[in-house]
């Protein structure tokens, strides 16, 4: 399984993601769902994926193989975000529909995408693509999207994320997102990568992996884990306010 957020601030862009593909009693493997891209001065683009692993390396390979043959349609080759998650749409959905076709019933060569990313003259965004090419991107109620094993890191996304919170702050949130999913669900882990994009940098250096014994991520876990005891701790209790009969 997989789990994914793309954060949209007003400062930027914050990315995670995990690297677990298969967990098992036995048989537990790593494989990078961050796929970065600054092919070009004038934009900075972030991919992340989740679902059918064959069908996810395919979709990065036909990205690179038409920025490398400089065909028509690559996402050097447009002038808005938009145009890019549709073309990245179209080769995700035309992918499965190979698949679908080939491949014995019961095969679910399904996945989905998340798109970041900035062009010069274009505020930066994020997109949701679904399996079948089509896309959403976030707004000012709802500041993120999610890939993947979602349900568990949610709660404090609702919570804290703004449009207005900081590229830190938004980062410190991510990562206690991703946090309680890897808690709640065992085929979501490290490594864990983290992208913070600045808008108007052009440039995706701040990238970070972070291991599970990482000093940061045990911080993360550790000091979470103590405040949550301690507001648990704190609520009011039932028998305060009901009566028993």
């Amino acid at each position: 399984m997989t789990y994914c957020v793309a954060i949209s601030l007003d400062e930027g862009l914050v990315l995670t993601s995990d690297s677990r593909t298969n967990a098992g009693i036995d048989n537990v493997s790593t494989y990078s769902k961050m796929f970065r891209y600054e092919t070009m001065p004038d934009r900075s683009i972030v991919i992340m994926s989740a679902g059918n692993l064959a069908t996810t390396q395919c979709v990065i390979e036909q990205i690179r193989r038409d920025i490398r043959e400089g065909n028509d349609h690559n996402i050097n080759s447009f002038k808005y975000l938009t145009d890019i998650a549709d073309y990245l749409g179209d080769v995700l959905s035309s992918r499965i529909r190979r698949y679908s076709e080939k491949e014995q019933s019961g095969f679910a060569p399904e996945a989905t995408l998340l798109f970041a990313g900035q062009i010069q003259g274009e505020r930066s965004q994020a997109f949701l693509i679904y399996p079948q090419g089509n896309h959403i991107t976030t707004s000012a109620q709802t500041p993120y999207l999610q890939i993947g094993e979602s349900k568990y890191g949610k709660p404090v996304l609702d919570r804290f994320l703004t449009r207005q919170t900081s590229l830190v702050d938004a980062a410190t949130c991510a990562l206690i997102s991703m946090d309680s999913t890897m808690k709640s669900n065992a085929s979501v882990g490290p490594p864990i990568e983290v992208m913070i994009y600045k808008n108007d940098s052009y440039s995706l250096d701040n990238h970070h992996v972070l291991e599970a014994d990482d000093l940061y991520l045990t911080a993360i876990r550790r000091e979470w884990d103590h405040k949550l005891n301690e507001a648990f701790t704190a609520m009011p209790r039932i028998t305060d306010f009901v009566k028993t009969t």
